[in-house]
This record gives C-alpha cells, structure tokens and sequence, in this order.
C-alpha cells in the first residue's frame, strides 16, 4: 500500500505552494490592518490581479473541463491545492471556475452565464438556504408561478456565499407545489440581479459575510431554466456535494500553519527561565494537534479519490468534512492557548482564524447533519462498515 503522491502531484502541490507564500502571503499585514480598518480584506480588482498572476503559473479553472481552457485536474489533486490555498488567510481563490452545476447549462446559457463566469466577467451565488430551510433542503418555500413564457419568484434567501457581490444568482424555488421537492417539485433559475432582486448583508462573527436574497414579483424567462424543470434538488445536492470534501482539504492548510505558528512561538518563548515548549502541558497539545492533523488528512485524501475513482463518495466525504471541519477547531484552539494573550489580540491572524474556521461546522452540511448522514449509511446498510479494504 502506497501512501506518497505522484510526482507530477507534487510537482502541482509544490508549484501552488510557491505562489501561495510569495504572492499570496506578501498581502497578508495589509489584509489584517484592513480588516481591522473595517474594510474588505482584498478587493475585487485585486483578487482578479492575483488570479491573472495565477494564470501565468499555470493555474486556471482546477475543476473547469479542457474544452472551456481550465485544467480539468483530479479530486486528489485539487484536494492539495485547496490546502495550500488555506495556509494564507487572504481571501484568495484560483480563478476560471464556475459553480459545477452551470455546466448543466445549454448553448445560450453557457454564453450568457458560464463562459463570464469562467472568465471573470460576472460573479455567481449559490441560493437554496432559507431562512426556514437550511440542512432542510427539502423545506424550501421561494415559489415560482408560472405566468406565460415567464416564472415570477416570491421569497427569501439567506446566507448566501457571494450573495452581495453577485452579478446572477442560481436560485432553486418551487416550481410545483402538489410534489415534494425532492420529487420534481423544484427547480434552478438563473436569475439576474438586473431581473430585479436585491441583497441585504448579513454581519457575522468571521470577515466578510453572506447576504440575505430579496425576490418581489420577480419575473424570470422560462430560457433561464437551468437543466430541465423540476430538477432543482438534484442539481442543488451536486452543488451541496462539491464542497465536501474541498471544506476539510481548505482545514488543513489551516491547521498547517497555525499549527507551525505553535510550534515556533513554544520554541521562542521563555517563562522561567526556559521555552514554554519544555513543558508537558505545551508537548501535550502540539502531539494532539499533529495526530489529528494527520487523521483528518487521510480522510480528505480518500474522499477524493473516492470522487476520482468514480465511488458514491457522500459517506466518506461526510466523513471528511466532519472531521476535518472538527479538527480544524480544536487545534486552532490550542494554537490560541499555546499564546496566551498574544493569540487573542488581532495582531495576529489567530484570532481571526478562530472565527473563522467555526463556520466549517455549520455551512454546506452541519456537523449534525453529516452524522445523521453517516450513520443512516451504516444502520440502512449503503455502507459496509470497512467496505473499502474488501
């Protein structure tokens, strides 16, 4: 059994991780001075002028199919670039990617939508969460009535990523009522912002944040169906799925380098007369922290070879996620208690970590919700347990 990486995935790993320290890190003092400022960390003139600097590296849609330029690379890999990315906390992403399910849009669609967004002409969101229905898909109440040609949306969204920067939204409403959502009672629209709905910030605990999604009597064309009617859920739970195990590959560069952060501060700083790292109590969280680390990773990495060996691959990025989303939290913890005060103030980005990465517990699948998912896996026998070494 064979646990290292290919070279050409070490190749990409190392190349992302170059760019990462000294492109992305370089912006780091004036994101938190920023932020601490109240202002965006990084704007989106300058997020395009990184992703352009990406480019020339090489790095241009990790997900996006060749026939539309991206790279088009495997889960595994792309797993390890998430991770790079995470070990900067400037809000950065590689370019050229659109939402997985546009490319369920047909030729005026992709002309319209996708080829824009893969450019980064426009910015999409996301919208199923409501204020009624979060891991609850399936209790979603934005309607859509039917009027002619057109489809007239009533409703609310929240806690939509990219909800008040977006240019178009991907929105999954009802379309029939007398059928279960899950059953071809929804669909997906692509819905401009120029169609008339409006987005409304939500202030959270992290840096940026979501909006809540406003739909009045907006009147959208039956073209701007996105797959076929009533496919809304499907196409919803692909989307939900994506970031699965994409979240705990992002965790890890996280604890990465939070984790190195411990490491050199219990090296470097005295107490007593001697490191603080000499003390049993210190050993004890950076052994902790470094074992569930690599716990976590395995997970990650398996989940997305379960997605390139073309395996169902929800119960093990359930896994992942819960996990890697819970390990993420602890170790941060322990990396703010390993600093003591220093680590609760904003001059280092600790904190801000802290924050952070909580919200890896609820978005795209609570913690609550990937157990009830695993386990039902388990106690409906979808899953056997130790399945995967048979």
């Amino acid at each position: 059994m064979d646990f290292s990486i290919g070279e050409e995935e070490r190749a990409i790993r190392d190349t992302a991780r170059a760019f990462i320290r000294n492109e992305v890190m370089a912006l780091e003092s004036e994101v938190l001075r920023r932020e601490r400022a109240h202002e965006p960390g990084l704007r989106r003139d300058e997020l395009r002028e990184l992703q352009l600097k990406a480019k020339a590296f090489g790095f241009w849609g990790l997900d996006t199919p060749e026939e539309y330029g991206g790279m088009n690379l495997p889960a595994v890999t792309q797993s390890l670039i998430w991770t790079e990315i995470g070990r900067s906390f400037v809000p950065f992403r590689f370019g050229g990617e659109a939402d997985n399910i546009l490319f369920h849009a047909d030729e005026a669609q992709r002309k319209e939508f996708l080829l824009p967004t893969i450019a980064g002409e426009r910015i999409s969101c996301f919208a199923i969460t409501e204020p009624g229905a979060g891991s609850d898909v399936a209790n979603i109440r934005l309607r859509a009535r039917r009027d002619g040609d057109d489809w007239v949306l009533n409703g609310e969204k929240t806690f939509i990523t990219n909800g008040n920067d977006a240019d178009f939204a991907i929105v999954v409403a009802i379309t029939d009522p007398e059928r279960k959502v899950h059953d071809g009672g929804a669909t997906a629209f692509l819905v401009d912002r120029a169609m008339g709905w409006r987005s409304e910030p939500i202030q959270t605990m992290g840096e940026g944040g979501p909006a809540a999604l406003v739909f009045s009597d907006v009147r959208v064309p039956s073209r701007n169906i996105l797959g076929e009617l009533g496919q809304g859920f499907t196409l919803g739970m692909k989307w939900i799925g994506k970031g699965r195990y994409l979240i705990p590959s992002h965790a890890l560069g996280i604890a990465e380098r939070a984790l190195g952060m411990a490491i050199e501060y219990a090296n470097t700083r005295e107490t007593f007369g001697k490191p603080i790292g000499t003390n049993q109590a210190i050993q004890w969280m950076i052994a902790d922290s470094e074992t569930e680390l690599e716990a976590a990773r395995w997970l990650v990495l398996r989940a997305a070879w379960t997605v390139d060996a073309g395996l169902d691959p929800r119960h093990t990025s359930s896994m992942a996620k819960l996990y890697g989303a819970g390990m993420v939290n602890r170790v941060v913890d322990r990396v703010l208690q390993i600093h003591g005060g220093m680590g609760y103030t904003r001059e280092l980005p600790i904190e801000r970590w802290y924050r952070q990465v909580r919200l890896l517990r609820i978005f795209e699948g609570t913690d609550e919700m990937q157990r009830l998912i695993i386990s039902r896996d388990l106690l409906r026998g979808y899953t056997k347990l130790g399945g995967h070494l048979e």
